[in-house]
């Protein structure tokens, strides 16, 4: 066969797909009856003809998105779907659970015997809903992860993160022999450094049940082993929270971030808490800026001594003005 002959073939093939096609679509947006333009009800899930009033299709899937809503009601009658798994709860999310109201579906109060029967069904749910110690050991400790994450403000990426790292720990056996609350705060810890969003060991103290010396080494022993990458904490990072917290303006929060650009150039930073660093720049930036912000106000909120931001913020000052005279 010629390459002419092939060619022919080849086009007139290409046109009857084309014509295929066209009909295709035509049939699609064109009633099969009348001839007429086809409506999509989306109200209905229907597709019906705007002449004749034909149903074409009934039943139909509505894959756009979300209505609005603008209070939890009006989100709860539009959602399609329940909530979305999360590594925050033990069995993540995909267990029922009986309310607290002791009404039925129509919003009527129950009786004393449905009471207690309800009161009965919540207390074996709940029962059911961990089926062996390892579950249990998993809820009681993200439920330590989010009630610390909660008073130390850490938004809920960090949570899901934490959850993630317990997880990994209690799966690999690292657990035996440490509290449970002791790896639920190292695991807080190590999400909140890998978030860029630090907690210092005195603010995780606070919140947690264990002390200081448990929680440090049950940190270094998760990071050892599960290969945990974190990087050393910026004392840059600690000070938009330290700005905020002592309502200071976005001019001295710059000036404080200036001055640990300083300290980093001429290598004050290394060896030193980034804490205090972050604590001293803030002092001094409110110095600079003619800020009134006492010493004690700045410890309180960084939950640091004195001392500490008194001789940090001088070596910062000093630090950039050898740098400026360089």
């Amino acid at each position: 066969m010629s390459d002419t002959t092939t060619r022919t073939i080849s086009n007139e093939r290409t046109e009857q797909e084309i014509a295929e096609e066209t009909s295709e679509t035509e049939s699609a947006t064109t009633c099969p009856e009348c001839g007429g333009n086809l409506v999509t009800d989306t109200e209905h899930g229907e597709t019906v003809c705007g002449d004749c009033g034909l149903v074409v299709e009934e039943d139909e899937i509505d894959r756009g998105p979300e209505w609005r809503a603008f209070d939890a009601s009006e989100r709860d009658e539009k959602s399609r779907v329940g909530a979305p798994t999360t590594n925050m709860m033990h069995d993540k999310g995909l267990s029922t659970n009986i309310g607290w109201q002791d009404k039925d579906a129509y919003g009527n109060s129950l009786s004393s015997s449905q009471r207690e029967k309800m009161q009965r069904l919540r207390t074996w749910n709940e029962r059911f809903r961990t089926r062996d110690s390892k579950e249990r050991n998993l809820k009681q400790a993200l439920g330590e992860i989010d009630r610390m994450a909660s008073a130390l403000g850490l938004p809920k990426n960090v949570r899901e993160t934490a959850s993630v790292i317990y997880r990994r720990a209690l799966d690999e056996d690292l657990l035996p022999g440490r509290s449970i609350e002791g790896v639920a705060t190292a695991s807080l810890y190590a999400a909140a450094r890998q978030a860029n969003t630090p907690r210092s060991i005195d603010e995780m103290i606070t919140v947690s049940r264990v002390g200081e010396m448990e929680m440090t080494r049950t940190y270094r022993y998760i990071v050892r082993e599960l290969n945990l990458e974190i990087q050393p904490a910026d004392p840059e990072s600690y000070v938009p929270r330290f700005a905020s917290d002592l309502d200071l303006s976005d001019e001295t929060e710059r000036r404080a971030r200036e001055l640990l650009d300083s300290a980093r150039e001429t290598g004050l930073l290394s060896g030193k808490s980034p804490v205090g660093l972050a604590a001293a720049a803030v002092y001094a930036a409110s110095l600079l800026t003619n800020e009134k912000v006492t010493q004690s106000e700045v410890s309180e909120v960084a939950s640091i001594s004195e001392v500490t931001i008194r001789n940090r913020y001088k070596e910062l000052l000093e630090a950039e003005h050898d740098l400026t005279a360089a």
